[in-house]
């Protein structure tokens, strides 16, 4: 199993504008076979925050996830929104332990 764990960064003011492109990536995402988890949430204390967890079954599947339409058209959208910093941390996880 493979996390991805890290944060986007945008101007708070283009949040807003950016919810349409975000849902779309999510849903999209989650749709993708292999996709275990994918959600991008806004940090309580830093508007222009968004913090990212993806978890996906295999190297393939994610592989797959990084060459799909969605993520092309996702990343295009990136100068217009404003989102330049970018802090995503791959990371390899054995099978989960309800705790």
């Amino acid at each position: 199993m493979l996390l991805i764990i890290g944060t986007i960064r945008l101007p708070s003011g283009k949040l807003e504008e950016a919810k349409p492109a975000m849902e779309r990536m999510v849903s999209a995402s989650r749709a993708e076979p292999g996709c275990l988890e994918y959600s991008y949430a806004q940090d309580v204390f830093d508007a222009g925050l968004i913090r990212v967890t993806e978890v996906w079954r295999d190297r393939a599947t994610l592989d797959a996830h990084f060459r799909s339409p969605h993520i092309a058209a996702w990343r295009s959208s990136w100068p217009a929104l404003g989102i330049g910093e970018r802090n995503l941390v791959l990371y390899e996880a054995g099978e989960p332990v309800p705790t």
